[in-house]
């Protein structure tokens, strides 16, 4: 007998209303009715969203559009052609929000907006321009850009309310799959490690609440709360200490060390995800990469010398 539960079931699960999606059951919200008013508190919570968690000196206003796209045009080095389209990306995201906003300001006053409303059309071309040059910016970790965040407002511009907060769910249940991932390959590395006693207790429970933090919206009467105990329990995995010996050998405190940067880099990078709420890739093949090679050289299967990517800061 087939049980499978189907995508966008919804429930309500100890009080909470929740929808099924791949696996999860997610914290389901009541879209706002579909308008241009929605759309444009929307599209500035996401855009507000977006440049919380990029790169730092992105957020050009839109009306300085013209001097970045020079500025991008005409340099000719690389990297500072890089930094320059990321600052372009952001003009040109904050001048489609620019529109939006007085668009529906008109509409306020009586003005009828058409869907092929010249400046309608100019939003969509800013988003999805900004969406392009999205692709140069990187996230405020300096690991990987994140291509999601550029995409949601032109997905919010250009569909109803209600599929954009359903394409929403089909992206936390992806990233609560990461996370789990994340958590597991954690609680693999080091749970056996006699160093670590008692570690996968603080990583699963850091998860859990990286779970419910990553599903509430701001919104949510509920922020409080879990913000707080999110914070507190990756702190309290942060100060975990290694159990060492009485008198540890050299290779005994590298192992220690080297232990609980690999185990701080995990916690910062299920922060980095469920706070953006998208998955990370490159990140995450990376992280579990080094992982392997830290249980490899705990198994004595590698080089006990510590790899360049453990040792950085």
């Amino acid at each position: 007998m087939n049980t499978e539960i189907p995508n966008g079931t919804p429930d309500v699960i100890d009080g909470v209303n929740r929808v099924y999606y791949d696996g999860y059951w997610i914290k389901a919200y009541k879209p706002p009715a579909d308008s241009l008013q929605a759309k444009k508190t929307l599209i500035q919570a996401l855009t507000r969203r977006l440049f919380n968690h990029v790169e730092h000196g992105i957020n050009i206003p839109g009306k300085r559009l013209n001097e970045a796209r020079e500025a991008y045009e005409q340099e000719q080095d690389p990297e500072r052609k890089r930094v320059k389209g990321a600052m372009l990306a952001g003009a040109m995201f904050n001048r489609a929000t620019d529109i939006f906003t007085k668009l529906v300001e008109m509409q306020e006053l009586g003005i009828e907006i058409e869907s092929d409303n010249a400046l309608m059309r100019e939003c969509g071309v800013c988003l999805h321009e900004a969406l392009m040059l999205g692709r140069m910016v990187r996230h405020r970790s300096g690991e990987e850009g994140i291509d999601e965040l550029w995409g949601e407002p032109f997905r919010a511009f250009s569909i109803p309310v209600e599929a954009f907060y359903e394409s929403r769910y089909i992206k936390i249940a992806q990233t609560l799959r990461d996370i789990d991932r994340i958590a597991s390959v954690m609680v693999d590395t080091f749970a056996s490690d006699p160093l670590f006693v008692g570690i996968d207790e603080l990583v699963r429970h850091f998860t859990d609440l990286a779970k419910d933090k990553c599903e509430t919206l701001r919104t949510d009467s509920n922020l409080f709360d879990v913000w707080a105990e999110f914070v507190v329990s990756s702190e309290r995995l942060a100060a975990f200490a290694p159990h060492l010996p009485d008198d540890p050998d050299p290779a005994t405190l590298r192992r220690a060390a080297d232990g609980m940067r690999l185990i701080l880099q995990g916690r910062d990078l299920l922060n980095y995800i469920s706070r953006a709420r998208v998955t990370m890739p490159k990140s995450r093949r990376e992280y579990f990469e080094r992982c392997e090679h830290y249980a490899r050289i705990f198994a004595g299967l590698d080089s006990p010398q510590t790899p360049e990517w453990l040792s950085a800061p």
